[in-house]
């Protein structure tokens, strides 16, 4: 009778499929929250609803090619939406991607 260790289980002969576009757009929802800038322009839209670019640069006493960047990002990653009035963008939560975000990382952990 084969003695019966406490190894890892052995994978079987069944292919793993990675989808690559799916694990970078998580890699890129993760890499947009962990950052202290962005963790602040989230925090500042999150009490003051929609923004300007010069309200928030204001506000969180950064450059506006600063605050452009880290926008781009968090707009990319879905978290924060974009609204044009007239020459104004205005930049506000994402609120229903965000509550889907964390459900998706609740039920990860």
């Amino acid at each position: 009778m084969p003695s019966k260790s406490k190894s890892a289980p052995i994978l079987s002969n069944k292919v793993l499929f990675i989808d690559y576009q799916l694990t970078n757009k998580a890699a890129q929802i993760s890499r947009a929250f962990n950052n202290t800038f962005r963790k602040r322009i989230l925090d500042l839209l999150n009490k003051k609803g929609s923004q300007t670019v010069t309200d928030i640069y204001r506000t969180l006493k950064l450059e506006q090619s600063v605050v452009s960047q880290h926008l781009s990002i968090l707009r990319k990653a879905g978290i924060v939406k974009s609204e044009r009035d007239g020459k104004q963008i205005y930049y506000s939560l994402n609120k229903i991607r965000i509550k889907q975000l964390h459900q998706l990382f609740s039920d990860m952990l």
